[in-house]
């Protein structure tokens, strides 16, 4: 990625604004741009936790393999959100794998050595960043809290609804958000199986709540729904 471009993309995140121009662009000269192909593992359980990921095209799962082979989805990442976060928190190894979705992913990545000096000259942004990174944690907390406390059909609901705030689009009073999920998937991020994740679709369509094909999920009344 050109320095240009890579300025561009940090006056975008969130994290990076207010920063002057001369920051940006040491910024740009210490990140560095990788490409992955579709599901290709941008880094896999017990690799080197040497490198912080900012997603710029695409969509990134984070999980794990249980040991009957399940894959468990713990996040899924997005553009202008970072990844593989507790490489600043000093995690050694990987305790999970980041891989591309079903299209193709680009990233803007750091060392982690060149960060944190950039941190250290930025107090602002080490704050902002380490602020972020106890967002993602409690929000961690809060889904490990929702597979022993909620059951199957109301943590797939929880789902939907969550995705459709967060990047739903309003169609009317309905809101629309799309997705590159399998119902597999679904189940992996839930912590239910598919044949739950189908019978609950199939529920919510007949009662009018929702409409869904492969790609999307159409939420009919998003205050009412559930």
């Amino acid at each position: 990625m050109r320095t240009a471009h890579s300025v561009d993309f940090f006056r975008d995140i969130a994290l990076f604004q207010d920063l002057q121009e001369d920051q940006l662009q040491k910024l740009a000269q210490i990140s560095s741009f990788e490409k992955f192909s579709k599901f290709q593992y941008i880094y896999s359980n017990g690799s080197k936790s040497d490198k912080l990921y900012f997603l710029k095209k695409g969509v990134v799962k984070i999980g794990n393999t249980a040991d009957d082979g399940r894959e468990v989805i713990k996040a899924m990442i997005h553009p202008k959100s970072l990844f593989g976060e507790l490489s600043l928190m000093g995690q050694e190894r990987r305790n999970n794998f980041a891989r591309a979705m079903n299209s193709e992913v680009e990233c803007v990545c750091f060392y982690i050595r060149d960060l944190e000096q950039f941190m250290i000259d930025h107090p602002v942004i080490q704050n902002r960043i380490l602020k972020f990174v106890g967002q993602r944690l409690m929000h961690m907390e809060r889904k490990v809290e929702s597979l022993v406390l909620q059951d199957a059909r109301t943590r797939i609901i929880e789902f939907i609804k969550d995705n459709a705030i967060k990047r739903g689009r309003k169609v009317g009073f309905e809101t629309l958000f799309k997705h590159c999920l399998t119902q597999q998937d679904i189940a992996n991020i839930t912590g239910t199986s598919r044949q739950t994740v189908t019978s609950v679709l199939n529920d919510l369509k007949k009662s009018n709540q929702i409409y869904f094909n492969r790609r999307s999920i159409l939420v009919r009344d998003l205050e009412k729904f559930g």
